[in-house]
């Protein structure tokens, strides 16, 4: 799964609703505070085993991508408010 979907996805889970509703106008675009394609090309496989960690904030949580295929939501506003996802199929 493409990392881009799986910050979409981890979202979802984590506030117990579907992936389709995490769209405009109740959730701001992902392309607003990072560019999808970018995000995806950075996790792509490579040649050699590379080791790669993406942190941003999105909707009030703090998202960290990580070239393992983890997907870590981290809740801003709640001392231990987080979960993970994995994006793997």
């Amino acid at each position: 799964m493409a990392p881009s979907q799986a910050v979409i996805e981890a979202i979802a889970a984590h506030e117990g609703i579907d992936v389709t509703d995490v769209e405009p106008p109740a959730y701001e675009p992902l392309y607003a505070v990072v560019n999808p394609e970018a995000l995806d090309r950075l996790f792509q496989p490579a040649a050699g085993s590379t080791t790669a960690r993406v942190v941003l904030e999105y909707e009030g949580y703090e998202i960290t991508v990580c070239s393992d295929g983890r997907v870590d939501v981290n809740d801003r506003s709640v001392a231990d408010g987080s979960i993970e996802f994995s994006l793997e199929d």
